[in-house]
């Protein structure tokens, strides 16, 4: 698959929805529940179909928040979000099987620490605080939906200590995390800070590369 296509895809699926939005309806659609021993991208109809529907939620909420809250907001939602994926990195570095799945955990972790430092450093200078703590839970709209996406989470990270399977197990949990990220990502490509837009840019050509190539392991080894 071309890999510009795969990223301009995804990007065109998302364009006009809400950062918000966005997390909280594909948290529940990108549980490996969804996945099949077989098809690691069975979400991902589901999450197309949701995207691009004129009547969806996620669409009613743009334009109720101007290009300096969006970059804020998807601050708080992103740090957390990467977090995760740099805890299910640290845990493929002992327990992965296959060297492939540890150099990808390794880049995981280089790439997302980096990401967090640079947007807690922006956050400083733009907002003038520290990235809250809890920014997470602080979901306008969604009351209490943040807490239970974080529980959901968590659950994920339980679920892969214990996996029969590892790497199989990792794969189907980073696909749809990663198929997250690109999606909030494309709410800020339109940024007015040049930083948010380059930001932006890495995480979805980056994250769409890494999706790729997960699902090409998964089909090799799994099918």
């Amino acid at each position: 698959m071309n890999t510009k296509s795969l990223i301009y895809g995804l990007v065109g699926l998302v364009a006009g929805s809400a950062i918000t939005g966005v997390l909280m309806v594909n948290l529940t659609q990108a549980q490996p529940q969804n996945f099949t021993k077989n098809n690691p991208t069975q979400t991902q109809a589901n999450s197309q179909t949701s995207q691009s529907d004129p009547h969806h939620p996620q669409h009613s909420q743009m334009g109720m928040m101007n290009h300096q809250q969006m970059d804020q907001h998807f601050i708080e939602m992103m740090i957390p979000h990467h977090q995760g994926a740099i805890d299910m990195a640290d845990l493929a570095l002992t327990k992965a099987k296959r060297p492939e799945i540890k150099k990808l955990a390794e880049a995981i972790k280089t790439d997302q620490n980096r990401e967090i430092e640079e947007m807690k450093s922006w956050y400083k200078e733009w907002y003038g605080t520290e990235v809250p703590a809890s920014s997470h839970m602080q979901m306008p709209m969604h009351s209490g939906m943040g807490m239970m996406g974080m529980d959901m989470m968590n659950m994920d990270l339980d679920s892969l200590k214990n996996a029969a399977d590892f790497d199989q197990a990792f794969i189907q949990q980073m696909i749809p995390h990663h198929k997250m990220a690109v999606m909030m990502s494309a709410m800020i490509l339109d940024s007015d800070r040049p930083q948010m837009r380059d930001l932006a840019r890495n995480i979805i050509e980056a994250q769409s590369a890494e999706i790729e190539q997960m699902r090409q392991w998964y089909q090799t080894w799994y099918q």
